[in-house]
């Protein structure tokens, strides 16, 4: 019987998919795909993910605020995501952590919310899911300060180079390989896969975002994770299978399931 892809990051609760949501959530197990965790990155989409986890039953969620949302972020929220952590579907505190491409909320304010978040996922003793865009410094420090390899998680569609992906390996972590490994100017994300062990390395869309080859720029979905299995089996000389195998596996052990 051949493996099933799990995608470990996706946002089917994004308006992308209003007109065919159901059709592509439905169609996941006979195309290949076992499971998706779709992540929370409001309080809103937060929200919706407790429907989708409650709708579909190969759908799993996470609780957490993207740091671009963090401008007016209230304490009462935090009690919110408590709870919704709680909920027996959902599997991580995400996605959390610092986004400097658009500097908005500052630094400041992104970076306490992040930690406040981190503390939360302590709480509820759930993984994280990190996302961090042109911030990898202040990431790095925060993570270390507050002792995330204590909470492990996923560094996800991590996008820094050998080095920085060192520091997260040695901590632990995983990293989500997505799209962008199968683009042209991806150089830095292959060396990453090529220097990785696939112990730590995990499938993700972010869809519908960053669509791999061929489709890059369209609606992405997990029917693209082909695409992106191809190319890290070229990367690291393994089958496919081996691939899809190797990353579901470590995609149920991050998650607990």
């Amino acid at each position: 019987m051949n493996p099933k892809i799990f995608d470990t990051h996706a946002h089917y609760d994004h308006e992308a998919f209003d007109l065919d949501r159901d059709l592509i959530l439905g169609s996941l197990s006979e195309n290949g795909v076992e499971a998706v965790v779709n992540v929370g990155a409001s309080i809103q989409s937060t929200k919706n993910t407790l429907k989708l986890v409650q709708t579909y039953p190969s759908v799993y969620g996470s609780a957490g605020i993207h740091p671009n949302e963090t401008k007016e972020f209230e304490e009462s929220w935090l009690d919110w995501l408590k709870e919704a952590a709680k909920e027996e579907k959902i599997v991580a505190v995400g996605e959390i952590g610092l986004d400097y491409y658009w500097n908005e909320p500052e630094p400041k304010v992104q970076k306490q919310w992040f930690s406040r978040q981190l503390n939360l996922a302590r709480e509820v003793k759930l993984p994280v899911i990190i996302h961090s865009r042109d911030a990898a410094k202040d990431t790095l420090d925060l993570m270390k300060a507050e002792k995330a390899w204590e909470l492990g998680g996923v560094i996800h569609c991590f996008s820094y180079g050998v080095e920085m992906a060192k520091e997260y390996l040695n901590m632990g972590f995983f990293l989500g390989i997505g799209g962008v490994v199968t683009f042209s100017n991806g150089k830095k994300l292959k060396e990453v896969v090529k220097y990785m062990p696939m112990e730590q390395m995990v499938l993700e869309t972010d869809c519908p975002y960053l669509s791999p080859e061929p489709n890059r720029g369209k609606r992405n979905t997990s029917l693209n994770l082909p695409y992106v299995v191809n190319q890290i089996s070229q990367i690291k000389g393994i089958s496919k299978d081996e691939v899809i195998k190797i990353t579901s596996r470590n995609g149920k052990r991050l998650y607990g399931l």
